[in-house]
């Protein structure tokens, strides 16, 4: 395993105090440049945004238990299932594991006291806060009614608050740029003495890949939310063919960002899961170097792959033809990564925590929806499942089932880092198999009902539906029961005294060689890499 210099080591000195009574009051967190207050301020938001969002999804799950009007009329179930889109991709699953955990971990795994710019940091998370009014008042504002992607030419016309939530997304992806932009300085400044690149935890590559993608693919979607405000406050003829403009390029550049983002979203899923499987199977990751690159990779090709979603809005049989063959390239160093994600679990020593419980079910889920995806990266069933409900199942298995369970395992593994205080054991693995039981309820159905030919995003279907769509509405609830246990078992802990160990799982990476949780300086003297264990 990685060998560390005796520095890192903390020695015969008296304790620091940990960086929660390094300063105190309110403005201490106000005003921060502690990289790991930074990190649980935006953990704080981003998981009030996952309470929100999903009790938007538990409405439309339990408006659809039955044709017609169950509980809202046709309007309001239009702006709920938008709602729920835009807080879930924009204020929870695109920031959840970079601008939370990244941000309490990418500097302690680095060995350095804190990210490259640091007033830099602070001011990301105050454009995200920014961002999130603008969405709040879209909400209380006559709540938009677009769905997540504001297509146009609907986007244009519709009475409801467009202009607020499209400022809402154009905000945040700036607050999206600046934490990229500071981790990458981070990685390639700030490295404690020794780690070279490939002794870097697979986490920091993950990261670093998708701050990548974050940096040069969202300006694109700036620049087209930009040129749909103009459209629609200064009548410019852009998107919409009433005005002599056309409908398909907003689907062009939104897709361009888009589809990158839903790698700004698993990446770094795929770096949480890295560590966790690597811990808890006692073993050094199968293939180091092919899962750091593969992630390098995704980054590369998934800006190439866009025209996939837009199979049938008219594009060449050559178009088409090129970006179903890219689409699965990209699978590719997909696949790689869960072959040594298995190939690390053979004959290891498991250990069945919590945190390896998540990724257990991750692997599952998320090799399920990439699967999935083929059926859609293919020009001739995508045209039968295109705006099915077996579109909406794929894209949960992938966000939710991958980006979601990668990202509660990763907080069930630092959480005692980050608060030096352990979590029942048993009470946070019965959480896990009750919230997989339910997404499986939930989503698995969704892949009948699209096959059959449910659209999505219909507010009222045919009686041969309503079992499926019944079934899968007890789902969410099951699902919604795990994750609120999930939250007991973590919040249950800020009631008691810190008791966590500095090293509770026997993790090799550097943030499990300081105190649980870390002083304001994270380390009392400068870590050093003496080997790691993927060099030859």
């Amino acid at each position: 395993m990685t060998q560390y210099s005796p520095k890192s080591a903390q020695g015969d000195r008296p304790a620091s105090p940990s960086f929660y009574k390094a300063a105190r009051g309110i403005g201490s967190w106000l005003y921060t440049l502690d990289h790991k207050r930074i990190g649980i301020m935006y953990l704080v938001f981003v998981l009030a945004a996952f309470l929100l969002g999903g009790v938007f999804a538990l409405l439309v799950r339990t408006e659809l238990l039955t044709p017609g009007k169950t509980i809202v009329d046709a309007n309001t179930y239009n702006r709920l299932f938008t709602l729920h889109g835009v807080v879930m991709v924009f204020l929870v699953i695109i920031p959840s594991i970079p601008a939370s955990l990244g941000n309490l971990i990418l500097p302690l795994q680095l060995g350095a006291k804190d990210v490259a710019f640091p007033r830099l940091n602070l001011a990301s998370f105050y454009i995200y806060l920014i961002g999130a009014c603008f969405a709040l008042y879209s909400l209380v504002n006559g709540a938009v009614d677009t769905g997540w992607t504001f297509y146009t030419p609907y986007s244009n016309t519709t009475d409801t608050s467009v202009i607020s939530m499209v400022l809402a997304a154009f905000i945040l992806g700036f607050s999206s740029i600046f934490t990229g932009l500071n981790f990458i300085a981070t990685t390639h400044s700030l490295r404690a003495p020794g780690m070279t690149f490939f002794r870097m935890p697979l986490f920091v590559w993950a990261l670093y890949a998708t701050s990548v993608i974050q940096i040069l693919a969202t300006p694109v979607l700036a620049i087209t939310l930009l040129l749909l405000l103009a459209e629609r406050v200064l009548k410019v003829g852009i998107f919409d063919p009433a005005m002599g403009g056309d409908a398909v390029l907003f689907q062009h550049f939104f897709w361009f960002y888009s589809h990158p983002a839903v790698y700004i979203m698993i990446v770094p899923g795929f770096g949480v899961v890295s560590e966790l499987i690597t811990t808890f199977s006692r073993k050094p990751i199968f293939g180091y170097r092919a899962i750091a690159m593969s992630s390098i990779g995704i980054a590369i090709i998934g800006f190439l792959v866009w025209g996939h979603h837009m199979f049938t809005a008219g594009q060449s049989e050559i178009a088409g033809m090129i970006f179903s063959f890219l689409t699965f390239l990209v699978a590719i160093p997909t696949a790689i990564k869960v072959l040594n994600w298995t190939a690390t679990m053979y004959r290891g020593s498991i250990v069945l925590r919590t945190p390896m419980w998540y990724a257990i079910g991750f692997l599952y889920l998320f090799t399920v929806g990439g699967l999935t995806g083929m059926y859609l990266a293919t020009a001739g069933t995508d045209v039968h499942l295109h705006d099915t409900y077996f579109v909406v199942a794929h894209f949960h298995f992938v966000m939710m089932g991958g980006t979601m369970f990668a990202f509660l395992g990763g907080l069930h593994y630092w959480w005692p880092k980050i608060t030096g205080r352990m979590y029942n054991e048993t009470l946070g693995s019965f959480a896990c198999l009750v919230a997989f039981i339910g997404f499986n309820m939930t989503f698995l159905t969704q892949f009948v009902l699209g096959a059959q030919g449910m659209p999505r995003r219909y507010y009222n279907y045919l009686d041969q539906f309503q079992p499926l769509h019944a079934f899968s509405s007890v789902g969410s609830y099951v699902l919604g029961l795990g994750f609120l246990l999930s939250a007991v078992c973590l919040l249950g802990t800020l009631f008691k005294k810190s008791d966590a160990p500095d090293n509770p799982w026997e993790g090799t990476t550097l943030e499990w060689q300081t105190a649980s949780p870390p002083p304001l300086e994270n380390f009392h003297d400068q870590p050093a890499v003496n080997a790691g264990p993927y060099d030859r």
